[in-house]
């Protein structure tokens, strides 16, 4: 094997003896023999040596022997990745192969500073003292450690927590515990999270013996979920609950808090037994209700954001931690609102005062307010009694909205469409945009009514009923249907009375058609008329009785005008 020529040979005379001298007999390979024999070289010792050239993937270094060996430059990286070696600095190497399979020595740093540093570390991992590094790199698991030699701490030793980004922590020096270390194989584990968690047991004592309800405190954001965060007060951590983070709205603690930051807190309630502490953010900050009253006067207009939207209206804020509702039936004097279709949140708005509630931290809100009130022209405009003339706007089951060239639509119910019909259907009689006329009935401003009517047009036939049926008179008219507790018989077009069962007959009757059936054309006595209930009674038996007696009467004035006939004529008998 031809051996290399290493740079330190320059340095010596006898090399310009071997060029200028001709007729000495040593031979470049005896003196390269000669050199390396002067140090005994093994495998597994460390040797000092000197840095030849520097590349990115390899430092070659001069340890004296017959050649110059090769070190992985990553053994030399910083954690940014620079190299901290540069050509001519004394260094110390580990022989890992005086002769590779392909010739090369292969030397090792980090195996040297290892065996240097074997003795303090392993002192280190027994004792559990402490060791200072620098975090190098990030490396598959975890991180890659500076302790004087490279060392691995693992993702779950960095933190007393799981940490998501690592990053963070680059460069940093610290200190760490050994955890583990293996001379044979050169590994070296760490961990932080001991070296934390002493350092929490300590503060932890201390804290609880200062902690008292009411004092500020402060502390570092260690977790946040859903219903709040969880805040380091120093080896003690207490919950801060996301309805005491803030006066106003909180979506989620962390639109507001982020892990790692330093806040001032109030300690709200402490349990010494459990050691469970509650803590506010808010009760530090400025109530803003207590001069609500003084910012916010009832009938002042103001305005806010629309922060949330309910069906039952939406609620605007008008300042950090001050909100107001606005009812659906204070959006509008006239059309009815669909919040969830008419706002959005964001949406800025004006909006009146109508009512405040320090105490309950409620401020009712109005918009219709803002605007002029129909009803107060529709009262004075339309009388009731008038007759106007309208557009179907809707048809609907209860009746027909009908457009009178107002901001406020009146309503036909089907009661008041026709004074005789019963069951009637409000398709059966209108249709949207024709015209149709009607009396003004009701303008109730403070309910909001505003109703006509088409039977008004004509005259309640029940309002001269009893002239027309008189109470005893015997009227005639034809069974429209029968109950289980009588009939009805229709005595004009619309107008009917009823026959209990009881005033069919007076014997006991068991069912009414037995006595009378539908389509029966039959005569019966009015007894009774309530014209408010629109009802009528009506009795078969008494037209039975009037009949009786009639008949009664009859016989009597036939017996007595016999009498009269006979009155003063003599008999005589064949013994006369």
């Amino acid at each position: 094997m031809t051996k290399q020529i290493p740079n330190w040979v320059n340095d010596f005379d006898v090399v310009k003896s071997f060029d200028d001298t001709a007729n000495e007999n040593t031979s470049l390979d005896a003196l390269l023999d000669q050199h390396s024999s002067n140090q005994n070289f093994k495998e597994g010792e460390v040797f000092k040596g000197t840095v030849m050239t520097v590349t990115d993937e390899f430092v070659t270094v001069d340890i004296g022997y017959k050649q110059e060996g090769l070190v992985y430059a990553k053994e030399f990286r910083n954690y940014d990745g620079s190299l901290k070696v540069t050509q001519g600095d004394e260094i110390e190497v580990y022989v890992e192969r005086l002769e590779s399979r392909h010739g090369n020595l292969v030397l090792s740093k980090d195996k040297a500073e290892i065996l240097k540093a074997w003795d303090r570390i392993s002192e280190a991992c027994e004792t559990g003292t402490p060791v200072e590094g620098t975090v190098m790199a990030k490396v598959k698991g975890g991180l890659s450690v500076d302790i004087g030699v490279k060392a691995f701490l693992p993702g779950s030793q960095v933190d007393l927590r799981a940490v998501k980004n690592l990053d963070k922590y680059l460069g940093k020096t610290m200190e760490f515990k050994v955890i583990k270390f293996n001379k044979k194989r050169g590994n070296i584990v760490l961990s932080r999270r001991a070296i934390l968690s002493d350092e929490r047991s300590k503060m932890r004592g201390e804290t609880l013996g200062q902690l008292q309800e009411g004092m500020i405190v402060k502390g570092i954001v260690k977790n946040i979920t859903d219903y709040g965060a969880f805040i380091d007060l120093g080896g003690v951590d207490g919950l801060l609950y996301i309805t005491d983070m803030s006066w106003g709205r909180v979506k989620h603690p962390s639109n507001i808090l982020s892990i790692g930051d330093e806040i001032d807190v109030k300690i709200l309630k402490y349990d010494d037994v459990k050691e469970r502490v509650s803590l506010g953010l808010k009760q530090i900050q400025e109530n803003p209700w207590e001069t609500a009253h003084e910012k916010y006067a009832i009938g002042s207009k103001v305005a806010g954001e629309v922060v949330s939207i309910k069906d039952y209206g939406i609620f605007v804020e008008l300042e950090g931690g001050l909100e107001g509702l606005i009812h659906n039936s204070e959006l509008s004097w006239v059309n009815k609102k669909n919040p969830g279709k008419d706002y959005t949140v964001g949406q800025k708005i004006d909006a009146q005062v109508l009512e405040i509630d320090t105490e309950n931290a409620r401020i009712s809100l109005g918009t219709k307010q803002l605007t002029p009130n129909p009803w107060d022209q529709l009262s004075d405009k339309y009388q009731v009694g008038m007759t106007i003339e309208g557009t179907v706007k809707s048809v609907v089951e209860f009746g027909a909205f009908v457009e009178v060239n107002e901001s406020v639509d009146a309503l036909i119910h089907v009661s008041d469409i026709s004074w005789t019909k019963k069951n009637v259907k409000s398709t059966d009689f209108f249709t949207e945009g024709e015209k149709v006329k009607a009396v003004v009935l009701t303008v109730d401003k403070e309910n909001q009514k505003f109703c006509l009517g088409i039977k008004q047009l004509d005259e309640d036939p029940w309002k001269k009923i009893e002239e027309r049926l008189p109470m005893g008179s015997i009227v005639e008219g034809e069974v429209v249907r029968t109950t289980d507790f009588g009939a009805f018989v229709e005595l004009e077009t619309g107008i009917e009375g009823m026959i209990h069962i009881s005033e069919l007959s007076e014997e006991r009757v068991e069912n009414a058609t037995d006595i009378i059936k539908k389509g029966d054309k039959t005569k019966a006595m009015i007894i009774s008329i309530d014209k408010d209930a629109k009802k009528i009674a009506l009795s078969l038996k008494a037209v039975d009785k009037e009949n009786m007696s009639k008949y009664n009467k009859s016989e009597t004035v036939e017996s007595a005008t016999l009498a009269d006939k006979f009155k003063g004529i003599e008999i005589k008998t064949s013994d006369s």
